[in-house]
Parts: C-alpha cells; sequence; structure tokens
C-alpha cells in the first residue's frame, strides 16, 4: 500500500478533518484539495429555480429555527459517537492542503496531473465533472449519507426514517461518475439510530459507520479486489426538508 498515492478532495465541512484523520492513520493521505463552498446567493438561486421559491424558503426557515438549535443542542451527542468510533477532529495540517475554488475548475485538473494519485476520496463536494473523472487515471470513491439509489442527495437517514423505511436507514460506499451518487455500490450498511439521534445525529452515525466500509473498499482496491455492483432498489433525490415538513413528521411520526 506504501506505493500508492492517495488525495482527498473535499469540501470546507466540519466533517472533512474526521476523514482526514482517519485516513492518514490507516492509509496515509499525500494532499487535501480542499474547495470552497458554493457562494450561499448562487447556491440559492440555483436551489429556486430547480424546486420553487416556497420549498427553498421553507428549507431556509428549517435550517435558521431548526436546523442551527438541533446542530447546538446535540453536541453532546455527536461527541459521544465520536468517542464510540474513535473519530479525530484534530485541524489538518496546513502543508497538506491544496485550496480550490471548485472541484470543477482547471486547477484542480492541474493539481490532480500533477499528483498522478491512485485512489481519489471524496468528501462533501460539487457533483464531479467528467472532465476531472476523466482526466486522471485513478480511481474515484465517496461516503454518500444514505441508502443508493433509494436515498440519493441530502440526508438519507432522516428521509429513510420519516419514510417508515428504517431498513435503508444507512450509509453507502460507491464509485464515483458525473451523476448525483448515482455510481455503482462498493458495500452498504445500516446504522445503529437511537433515541438520543436525530437530524443532527445521523450525519455523523452515517459518517462513523461508513469510514469503516471505506476501510474495507481501500483495502480491497489496494489488493486488486474491488467489486461494485449495480444496486436495483427505485432511484430517487432527496433534499432538504422544510420547516412545516420536519415539524409535521416530528409531531406525526416521531421523527426527529
Amino acid at each position: 500500500m506504501q506505493d500508492k498515492r492517495i488525495i482527498l478532495l473535499a469540501g470546507k465541512w466540519d466533517t472533512t478533518p474526521i476523514v482526514y484523520n482517519f485516513l492518514q492513520d490507516h492509509f496515509g493521505v499525500e494532499k487535501v484539495l480542499l474547495e470552497e463552498g458554493v457562494p450561499r446567493r448562487e447556491f440559492l438561486k440555483k436551489r429556486i429555480k430547480k424546486l420553487g421559491w416556497i420549498t427553498v424558503s421553507g428549507q431556509v426557515l428549517f435550517q435558521v429555527f431548526i436546523g442551527k438549535l438541533l446542530n447546538k443542542t446535540s453536541r453532546k451527542r455527536i461527541n459521544e459517537i465520536a468517542r464510540e468510533y474513535s473519530l479525530t477532529r484534530k485541524p489538518i495540517p496546513g502543508e497538506k492542503i491544496i485550496y480550490l475554488s471548485s472541484v470543477n475548475s482547471d486547477n484542480c485538473l492541474s493539481e490532480l496531473q500533477q499528483l498522478q494519485p491512485d485512489l481519489v476520496i471524496v468528501h462533501g463536494t460539487r457533483i464531479i465533472s467528467k472532465k476531472i473523472l476523466n482526466g486522471v487515471k485513478a480511481t474515484f470513491i465517496n461516503i454518500h449519507a444514505g441508502i443508493t439509489p433509494r436515498y440519493r442527495g441530502s440526508h438519507g437517514a432522516y428521509w429513510a426514517l420519516a419514510n417508515n423505511d428504517a431498513e435503508h436507514c444507512g450509509v453507502t460506499v460507491h464509485m464515483v461518475d458525473a451523476g448525483i451518487d448515482t455510481g455503482n455500490v462498493l458495500f452498504q450498511e445500516r446504522i445503529p439510530v437511537t433515541r438520543k439521534d436525530n437530524f443532527a445525529t445521523y450525519s455523523y452515525l452515517q459518517l462513523a459507520v461508513g469510514l469503516q466500509l471505506l476501510k474495507k473498499a481501500m483495502e480491497q482496491f489496494f489488493e486488486k479486489k474491488l467489486t461494485p455492483v449495480e444496486n436495483k432498489l427505485n432511484s430517487a433525490l432527496w433534499h432538504h426538508p422544510t420547516l412545516w415538513g420536519y415539524l409535521s413528521r416530528r409531531i406525526f411520526k416521531g421523527v426527529k
């Protein structure tokens, strides 16, 4: 494994150091290509065009009144998950980071071509274009917070519970293609949701379980035994909940 070059291609999220430290501890990481987030105005404009202003307004209200509150009140549970699964959140060393405006920029392609990685681990980026995926001879693997293809997009664990589909409340490690979480599956597993968990903690459980699945996938990659398969589940794309949708599901279904 020592002769394989591993790159982490990630967004600026609180969970990115967790992924980096896990990879560094188990395999070593050559560099972290870290992209800037999409400007909020641009993000909202695209989302409104796709979903309509009423839905997007509800999503914003959810984040303002519920999302931030849950993140604040769930710190104890998040720290508990981190301890239970030995998730390390120490900062990524500055010398490891290369900053990008976008994963789909010419700069990103140039950096990847110079680094010549064997394996690129993706975490929380924009949808990656074919230009990038085909621009280097590397395998791209992602941990997705949901069971694909039934729960593509955002908050797969929450939506599975909201749909009375606990069997598919889980996480997927998959190959990356140019679609939205449509790459062939390497591993999938349910997550152990407890009464202490909620919208703010599901993703940490998914990451904790997903990292163990990622380790298996990477070991298979190094042994040249990767066996991607196509999951035949129905396919659906999910987004952030609205304020009124979340409150309704919490009151009538008990889904937090």
